[in-house]
């Protein structure tokens, strides 16, 4: 494909020779002729004079190398990622249900919709166009299903939850299993509370490997338009999560969370229910939030204090281990200044 082409379609303004055919993408410190690759963050400039790249993307063309041709860019990592798709465009999967699929008599099922082998669509389902639905999922009674959804294989969708348009579920994606509600009772035991609500998943929404969303107690779980989240990511029951945010994986919401919009929740971070999150916070890997946080804030640590507050923190814990034996020694250095000023007053009393 020749690099107007690819210009044309990512409306990118272009820098020499754009008669060039480019075969593939790569990163600029591996990529050889014939290839297009991008620079978005600085620390790979060193890069540039190296590269055998035949095109970079940038925002930058004062930086390219004589007689290096671009495509010119405000956001070259997205137009790079968008690049990805020219070259790499999705799979089609057949537009047939399978024969050992097993689709309820009382489902309605839009157009062009696609299921795999042995998935199970249960009573009362409600599919929109371009559905598609792969290998071994199940998608419980009364669920509501929007046009465009892919639904890798072993999914599972419970009873009566409903997912937008154009929604991704990654294999092994759980929605709307019950939420962990137990009352104790006078016996010691735990009676289990029935889990009524259900989830809401809005457009746009993507959901990693081996996520499981809970259904609310009462009323409903929702994740909001353009959330995207990783791998193996809980959100208990009765939570809210806004619209553009991430949580990446291993993130944990206990129930009734509330997450604002564009929040970013960093690796393995916790939040320890009934708080909320306001938007746009960014919490850093590990992060535990056991209170509310203001809108706008940079949290790390356990548990959860400002960003900066605590890379200060850290740097003296390093130092814990030095700073010990300093305040030892400055303790024995005390200890022997009273000695010796008890000793001197003593003398002092003898000689009077």
């Amino acid at each position: 494909m020749k690099l107007a082409e690819i210009a044309s379609r990512l409306k990118c303004a272009t820098v020499g020779d754009t008669e060039i055919e480019i075969t593939g993408l790569a990163p600029i410190e591996a990529a050889q002729a014939g290839e297009l690759t991008f620079i978005s963050n600085r620390k790979y400039k060193r890069y540039l004079a190296t590269t055998e790249a035949s095109a970079i993307i940038t925002d930058s063309p004062k930086d390219l190398p004589d007689g290096k041709s671009a495509l010119i860019s405000e956001n070259p990592y997205l137009a790079f990622a968008e690049a990805m798709w020219v070259f790499h465009p999705p799979f089609q999967h057949p537009r047939t249900i399978h024969p050992s699929a097993v689709v309820a008599a009382s489902a309605v099922i839009g157009k062009d919709v696609s299921i795999g082998a042995f998935a199970v669509i249960g009573d009362e389902v409600k599919l929109g166009d371009n559905v598609t639905i792969l290998d071994h999922c199940s998608i419980y009674p009364g669920v509501e299903i929007g046009h465009g959804v892919l639904i890798h294989s072993h999914c599972v969708v419970r009873e009566r939850c409903r997912i937008g348009a154009r929604v991704i579920l990654q294999n092994n994606t759980t929605i709307g299993s019950d939420g962990f509600g137990f009352a104790k009772t006078s016996e010691g035991g735990w009676f289990k509370i029935p889990q009524a609500g259900i989830v809401i998943i809005e457009d746009d929404v993507e959901i990693g490997a081996g996520s499981t969303i809970d259904r609310a107690t009462i009323g409903a779980t929702i994740i909001g338009q353009g959330t995207k989240l990783d791998n193996l990511v809980q959100v208990g029951h009765g939570s809210t999560v806004g619209k553009h945010t991430l949580l990446c994986a291993q993130v944990g919401l206990a129930g009734s969370t509330q997450v604002g919009n564009e929040v970013i929740l960093s690796g393995q971070v916790g939040a320890a229910g009934h708080l909320k999150i306001g938007d746009r916070v960014i919490a850093t890997a590990q992060t535990g939030i056991p209170s509310s946080v203001e809108a706008g804030k940079i949290i790390s640590g356990y548990p959860a204090i400002e960003n900066r507050d605590w890379l200060k923190a850290s740097v003296v814990f390093a130092q814990l281990p030095h700073l010990q034996k300093e305040v030892r020694a400055l303790k024995e250095e005390i200890q022997n200044l009273k000695a010796l000023l008890e000793k001197e007053n003593h003398t002092d009393a003898s000689e009077s």
